[in-house]
């Protein structure tokens, strides 16, 4: 399966993961009260400047919107399964330093994901 942004390919990254969440509140009777929405983090470690400039001109071109439809590794799943997440957002990316042309550790979170 593959990663995508609005129905379009993006590249691999190297890890991809659930944030956890943290606890909220709790109940009366002491169970923990999470939020309703999710983040993931997508982790390109070596990456060619033209990989992490696709990733980045997704989030430049989310001023009409500002909500795109991301097909990741569904949570709790049992197998790995990608499913479409709509009326996400993206965080913007973080840039690493350069290093023999390429670029480290960029990482991109999705936000805003209900599951």
């Amino acid at each position: 399966m593959t990663y995508r942004l609005n129905g379009v390919e993006i590249p691999q990254p190297t890890t991809g993961r659930w944030l956890p969440r943290n606890m909220i509140a709790r109940t009366g009777r002491g169970y923990p009260i999470y939020p309703a929405v999710m983040q993931y983090e997508l982790r390109y470690n070596l990456s060619s400047p033209a990989d992490v400039e696709q990733v980045r001109e997704f989030y430049a071109g989310l001023g009409l919107t500002g909500t795109v439809v991301a097909d990741l590794p569904q949570y709790d799943g049992d197998t790995y399964v990608f499913y479409s997440y709509s009326g996400c957002c993206l965080y913007e990316p973080e840039r690493g330093s350069y290093f023999s042309e390429y670029i480290t550790d960029t990482v991109v979170i999705v936000g805003n994901i209900v599951v």
